[in-house]
């Protein structure tokens, strides 16, 4: 009966500090130049000095979790921007969009593509990754946003449309943090960019072979790239959650700019 009292206790801690997490970001709807709709939430810093600009960080989240709640996609990471010591020490206006559940990032990310090279050399951008772009400007025009502070994390699909976005956008970016995303390294081979690269895989991964980021980082470092790459010996599909846990995500990330 005790045990049952601890899980209970447990789950209804966890359910408050969700809904905590949820509270703090705005729900929004983004409507492109296109006509699409693109949900997002959006986290603000909790005090906007007049005359001071911040970072932006942009979160794209993995497969599962696509949607039209406007929920989900806050499910990981979400509560490392909305923790009170984080929103003190790094205050940022931060996006965290959500992908249609029919749609993608990237191109050709269906697991059941990973076989040989999946991933095209020049491909169209993504109807949801395009709308991220114009929200992206958006934010930077509407808000006070220090455009040497701009940053892209991504985990599994997210990180594949991590990867794309750095191509596409190579000035953009000051830093991107690709988890178990993938490719075409054709294109990594051609990109110059300051930003600074830190990508994550655990080398057990049973959905996203490793071996695309393994790729990736020879071929950003053979182009020049300021890259680092970190393994997760045994870890399979969620590296994420080891990336997030390392005491200086954070602190890695805002201190980079161009």
């Amino acid at each position: 009966m005790m045990k049952k009292i601890i899980f209970a206790s447990l789950a209804v801690f966890c359910w408050m500090q969700l809904v905590a997490q949820q509270e703090d970001f705005i729900k929004e709807v983004y409507l492109s130049s296109q006509g699409d709709s693109l949900l997002f939430r959006q986290l603000n810093p909790q005090q906007v000095v007049p005359g001071k600009k911040y970072p932006l960080v942009v979160f794209l989240h993995g497969a599962g979790e696509r949607g039209n709640d406007n929920e989900a996609q806050l499910t990981h990471g979400g509560n490392m921007f909305t923790n009170p010591v984080n929103r003190e020490k790094y205050p940022a206006f931060v996006l965290f969009p959500q992908c249609p559940a029919e749609r993608y990032w990237a191109p050709k990310t269906r697991p059941d593509n990973f076989r040989g090279i999946p991933f095209e050399v020049d491909p169209p951008i993504s109807i949801p990754l395009q709308s991220v772009k114009e929200l992206i400007d958006r934010t930077i025009s509407h808000y006070p946003i220090d455009t040497d502070r701009i940053y892209v994390v991504g985990l599994s699909m997210g990180g594949m449309g991590t990867f794309d976005l750095l191509c596409r956008y190579p000035d953009l970016f000051a830093a991107a943090v690709p988890i178990c995303g993938g490719v075409n390294i054709e294109r990594l081979g051609k990109i110059k960019t300051q930003a600074r690269i830190r990508i994550f895989h655990g080398d057990a991964d049973q959905v996203v072979p490793v071996a695309f980021s393994r790729e990736a980082y020879l071929t950003l470092k053979n182009n020049g790239i300021d890259v680092e790459y970190i393994e997760f010996p045994g870890f399979n599909h969620d590296s994420w959650t080891s990336a997030f846990n390392r005491p200086d995500f954070m602190e890695w990330l805002f201190a980079k700019r161009k």
